[in-house]
């Protein structure tokens, strides 16, 4: 005879009627959001393989429309823009270099007093570039050269201004001198 405890026979239990384990319906949820985001990127490669091709289709269309405008260019007349912008550009760096002595004449004109005169002048430029100022002349006083020599001072593009050679007439006071300065570049470069 067999142990009490065993049961002889069993019913099984229907599948609908087994319980429902936890996470069984994310896994639904989780394919669905797969399957719609595998739809969109097929979507947009479709998308991006026309637009390769309209693309590709418009390029074709420029590079004949490049190609019928570089047949119609006349090359003589080409040249001539070249040699244009030559010399423009030769002219362009010409004057950027071309020294200009007006701009000092006017600035010695405003900064010496009208007793105050120059009997001779001599502009030089070396080697370097620096431009020098020598001259001679006569003032009606002393103190119109004082005057002078504070104006070149205070104005600063006539630089390192050395009166000398000073001399005093008796007669008259009159005084006689000899002037050296260094000027600004900005000074005497031509500008338009």
């Amino acid at each position: 005879m067999l142990p009490p405890t065993i049961p002889t026979s069993f019913v099984p239990h229907l599948a609908s009627a087994a319980p429902n384990r936890p996470g069984s319906g994310s896994v639904g949820i989780f394919s669905f959001l797969s399957y719609f985001i595998l739809a969109i990127v097929f979507v947009l490669a479709i998308g991006v393989f026309f637009y390769g091709r309209i693309l590709s289709s418009s390029q074709m269309t420029k590079d004949a429309q490049l190609a019928q405008a570089e047949a119609e260019i006349n090359p003589s007349t080409v040249e001539s823009f070249v040699r244009l912008r030559d010399r423009l550009s030769t002219g362009k760096s010409m004057l950027a270099n071309h020294t200009a002595f007006s701009g000092f004449f006017s600035a010695l004109g405003m900064l010496m007093p009208s007793t105050v005169r120059f009997t001779s002048m001599h502009l030089s430029i070396d080697e370097k570039g620096v431009v020098r100022f020598d001259g001679s002349g006569v003032a009606k006083s002393f103190n119109a050269l004082a005057t002078a020599s504070t104006a070149f001072a205070r104005n600063g593009r006539i630089k390192d201004a050395i009166f000398s050679d000073i001399v005093v007439s008796n007669t008259d006071n009159s005084v006689s001198f000899a002037l050296s300065a260094a000027l600004d570049q900005k000074l005497v470069t031509f500008s338009p």
